[in-house]
């Protein structure tokens, strides 16, 4: 092996900087695909999480997909990567359906979403304009969380139906289950799954009973998507922070920290000893200012804090962060004491929410236990 092939020795980074351990991620996508062969329900990976290419290939099924996505940015970029089953999972507007329709002429299966006469009217009059139908799926909204059609309101979900299928564009629904995020038990959160399938099956059998085809029928979200009691009517589950996982999901006991596979890596640059304040160079710019465990039982303020290699120290938080500095911090009411943690000293941080995180950087730094340093930079994309 050549020195230019030698791993980067993480004191070495810049930072701070968005660390991937390989072999977590690994683990937690080879988890989730055992649990979706199981209930014998095709897995649509969500790629909002990661936005990476090298990322996707090891998540997807096979190299065309299927996968999911949460802006046109991201089907653009994985498209030109040669994905080519792809569901634009959040609602389409008017205004996107030239993008989404260059996308398709390039051989792209590209399904959007509406939840609306008027959204599925303009998606029906472009395709018969264009004289191409538009793949497109009815959101239905079974827990209050955002868009969608109310599970029990036929009426207008026949309606937006048959606009769809005048058109050739009726594809099928979905639904996702976003309340599951705030649940207090594991039984919540199957109860949860019950009721995201429930509220999709029973949208597509009135579609079926009312003679018009319904050959999709996706639902998902991280937590649902492993504590589903049974997927019976489903044909496809969509999950996407799963591949790194993050303290909320630990939080709600989905997976452990030791699962966690994105970290920022930081260093100290500062003591306030009097006040017990540990100064680094990761603050909300690099870790971003989500605290989705602060509703949770325990809140993990800005991150749990690690030595280099990962190792969490007992009750040590970044407590406080400015736009380019943290604050690290004992818990409130700990019996621990602070780590001597001098002036250079590299450390990791554990993100609340892995989207949000990893959407301040623009590439991982893959690492993998036992072996020194980073082995592979993986770019990552922004922007819609």
């Amino acid at each position: 092996m050549t020195s230019a092939h030698l791993p980067t020795p993480l004191d070495t980074l810049d930072t701070p900087c968005l660390l991937l351990d390989e072999t977590r991620m690994t683990r937690n996508i080879q988890r989730l695909n055992a649990l979706m062969a199981g209930h014998g329900v095709q897995l649509r990976p969500h790629l909002k999480t990661p936005k990476s290419i090298d990322v996707a290939r090891r998540v997807m099924a096979s190299p065309q997909g299927p996968a999911a996505v949460s802006t046109l940015q991201e089907a653009e970029q994985f498209a030109a990567a040669g994905v080519t089953d792809l569901l634009y999972a959040v609602g389409v507007s008017p205004s996107k359906l030239d993008r989404v329709l260059a996308l398709r002429g390039k051989g792209v299966d590209l399904t959007v979403v509406v939840d609306s006469i008027e959204a599925a009217q303009a998606v029906a009059d472009r395709a018969t304009a264009e004289g191409r139908p538009v793949p497109t799926l009815i959101e239905i909204d079974c827990d209050g969380h955002r868009a969608g059609v109310q599970p029990g309101n036929h009426e207008h979900l026949l309606s937006i139906a048959r606009v769809l299928h005048a058109a050739g564009c009726l594809r099928g629904v979905m639904t996702h289950a976003g309340e599951s995020y705030g649940c207090r038990s594991l039984e919540a959160i199957a109860d949860m799954a019950e009721q995201e399938r429930w509220a999709a099956v029973s949208c597509a059998e009135a579609i079926r009973q009312a003679g018009l085809p319904c050959p999709v029928v996706s639902v998902g979200s991280t937590p649902t998507a492993h504590f589903a009691r049974h997927l019976d009517g489903v044909t496809e589950v969509r999950a996407g922070v799963y591949v790194f996982f993050d303290l909320v999901m630990a939080g709600l006991g989905v997976c452990s920290t030791d699962d966690i596979a994105a970290t920022v890596l930081t260093t100290v640059i500062g003591h306030q000893a009097d006040k017990g304040w540990i100064l680094v160079d990761a603050g909300w710019m690099a870790m971003s200012r989500d605290r989705g465990t602060a509703k949770q039982p325990v809140d993990q303020l800005y991150g749990l804090v690690c030595d280099v290699d990962g190792k969490v120290y007992p009750d040590l938080l970044l407590a406080e962060t400015n736009q380019e500095q943290g604050i690290i911090m004992l818990r409130a009411g700990s019996s621990a004491r602070l780590p001597d943690l001098p002036l250079g000293t590299k450390l990791r941080i554990v993100p609340n929410h892995a989207c949000a995180t990893c959407a301040q950087h623009e590439a991982y730094q893959v690492v993998r236990p036992g072996e020194p340093g980073v082995v592979a930079r993986w770019e990552r994309f922004r922007g819609w």
